[in-house]
């Protein structure tokens, strides 16, 4: 109970910004700061970031095992997946990185995607623990999916082609708006990928022998 008193005072502690600036999301007390950052800070979220998500991949690895039922099964995975993309977009993302990323509509109807992350001086209460749970379950599940999605072109099971491209779908958006939080706009995810494979091409001019 007063774990969740604590994350609804954190949550309603958000404050809104536009999406190229960056302000404290949480009002931490001192004693957060004293906390040791290799501890795991929200063991409740970080089993919610991680249980809907690989629930989805079992059952549809192990699907013929549990239920017969087509239909069954791909309204489970559904479930699982749609819950997942709420917890990690709304929960998880705000309580294990300090970062958050929605999209709103103004006046004019015209749509605006945000993406927000916390202050300097706040980045000092992320768990070094939570923040590697967070990163590598969010990384690493939309790979399975993306492997499923060409699994069932090649082995033309094409009744499970809607969800696994589903699963694509909701786990790489969430994937994307968070990298976006965490690098900034999308001009500069495109200069670090600029700069990326720049400095590789540059590597591979200057290593290569000179002939004779």
């Amino acid at each position: 109970m007063k774990e969740l008193s604590v994350t609804i005072c954190r949550v309603l502690h958000f404050q809104s910004c536009d999406s190229l600036g960056e302000v404290p999301l949480f009002h931490e007390d001192e004693n957060a700061f004293r906390e040791k950052k290799s501890n795991i800070k929200h063991p409740l979220a970080c089993f919610f970031h991680l249980f809907f998500r690989t629930s989805a991949i079992l059952i549809y690895l192990f699907c013929e095992f549990l239920s017969r039922s087509f239909i069954a099964n791909m309204v489970t995975i559904i479930l699982l997946l749609s819950c997942d993309f709420w917890t990690v977009k709304n929960v998880t993302g705000r309580l294990l990185v300090g970062l958050r990323w929605w999209n709103q509509v103004d006046e004019d109807g015209h749509s605006h995607w945000m993406f927000e992350s916390r202050s300097g001086t706040s980045k000092n209460v992320v768990s070094n623990s939570d923040s590697r749970i967070f990163w590598i379950g969010l990384i690493v599940c939309p790979l399975f999916w993306a492997f499923f999605v060409f699994s069932s072109l090649f082995s033309f099971n094409i009744k499970w082609l809607a969800v696994v491209i589903m699963g694509v779908v909701l786990q790489w958006a969430n994937l994307y708006g968070y990298v976006r939080c965490k690098v900034g706009g999308a001009t500069k995810l495109k200069n670090m990928a600029t700069n990326y494979f720049g400095l590789k091409l540059f590597k591979k001019v200057v290593d290569q022998p000179e002939g004779p």
